[in-house]
């Protein structure tokens, strides 16, 4: 068993698809940092609509061709390790969003 369970912070990173960080996409640029500093794990959610602070709707459509969904990027794990990385994924993020809230681990299974 993985030392996860209890009580651990979720990290929601919200950004465009077109976003880039290094060339290519921030989600990617992300997930890679996540990965490389040990993280428990990380999931890209792209979503269908929403707006941000610059009020402009992102929606699919089927003869939209400029794609440019919402992006989520959820992370959980303790929260020493994440505010750790908050200002290096500051820097990453030109515009978006970082959310954190605490979450209850039942079950996480590490490398078994």
């Amino acid at each position: 068993m993985h030392g996860l369970e209890g009580e651990q912070m979720l990290m929601r990173i919200y950004i465009g698809e077109r976003d880039k960080h290094g060339g290519r996409p921030l989600y990617e640029a992300i997930v890679m940092l996540l990965r490389a500093r040990h993280f428990a794990g990380a999931t890209v959610l792209r979503a269908i609509m929403g707006f941000g602070a610059n009020a402009r709707i992102r929606t699919q459509k089927v003869l939209d061709l400029s794609m440019d969904l919402p992006i989520v990027v959820e992370c959980v794990d303790a929260e020493p390790k994440i505010r750790a990385i908050l200002p290096e994924l500051d820097e990453m993020i030109g515009g978006g969003l970082i959310t954190l809230e605490r979450a209850h681990v039942i079950t996480y299974r590490g490398d078994t």
